[in-house]
């Protein structure tokens, strides 16, 4: 197994960038999730989880956002990037049946959460500071949709690793350590569960439901003992930091 590409989001929820190496620490590859857009009127992280409201920050380019006064009318509310989340930083995420059944902009009942579980405090990840999918995970959904293909971009992976076989080999990862280049180590720690991100445009991209459908239908996983849910990559903590790149090698551990 290998790298096959590496990736960092700077701004949560915007788009992200693809890097040729990165340095590695326990809050994940650097400039990764720097920073966020804050909701004035309501003191949440702004999310394309809750994709009636904050959809079309999948828009804009996370290396070189707009300032607070025009995002905040590309967005239509008020809004201002941080890069230190509020106390009880909180995000809502819409069920994400609900929004393939009835659409982006219907008001669809959501879950609200706090940030970064997993993750050190202080920090704007969902919930682990890594990210990962494998090429086999990629293609088994792409295989299985009606396009015959899906982007790695639409998952907003920190690491597409390039694997051997069929399947979504990465399930069996968790509770292992992955050895990925010379130094870093990290331990995977659940497969990720699936929002309505994947489903919606991403720059460039078109909306693709079948992004998650396709995955709702074949790989639902446990999460922490709880009923399977769509899955696709795993989360994981950096037990060991170090550089990457492109084209290291990836060995289980």
């Amino acid at each position: 197994m290998h790298i096959q590409t590496l990736h960092r989001y700077p701004v949560k929820s915007l788009l992200g960038e693809e890097l040729a190496e990165s340095e590695v620490t326990e809050r994940g590859l650097a400039g990764d999730r720097a920073r966020a857009v804050l909701d004035v009127a309501t003191g949440k992280i702004a999310s394309a989880k809750n994709p009636r409201l904050w959809r079309d920050l999948l828009t804009l380019d996370g290396a070189a956002p707009p300032g607070d006064e025009e995002l905040s009318r590309l967005l239509g509310r008020e809004v201002r990037l941080i890069d230190v989340p509020p106390e009880g930083a909180e995000l809502e995420r819409s069920v994400p049946e609900r929004v393939l059944a009835e659409g982006i902009a219907a008001e669809v009942p959501y879950t609200v959460g706090t940030l970064g579980a997993g993750a050190p405090p202080g920090t704007f990840f969902d919930f682990a500071p890594i990210h990962l999918i494998t090429t086999a995970a990629l293609a088994r959904i792409g295989a299985l949709g009606p396009r015959g293909r899906v982007e790695a971009a639409r998952y907003r992976p920190n690491l597409v690793i390039a694997t051997e076989g069929e399947g979504f080999p990465e399930n069996d990862w968790v509770g292992r350590r992955l050895l990925v280049g010379a130094d870093v180590v990290l331990e995977v720690i659940v497969a990720s569960p699936r929002c309505a991100v994947p489903t919606l445009a991403h720059g460039a991209l078109e909306r693709d439901p079948d992004a998650l459908r396709t995955v709702a239908r074949h790989n639902r996983v446990p999460v922490f003992g709880a009923d399977p849910q769509p899955c696709a990559g795993v989360y994981a903590r950096v037990a060991h930091p170090g550089r990457v790149r492109k084209g290291d090698p990836v060995r289980l551990g």
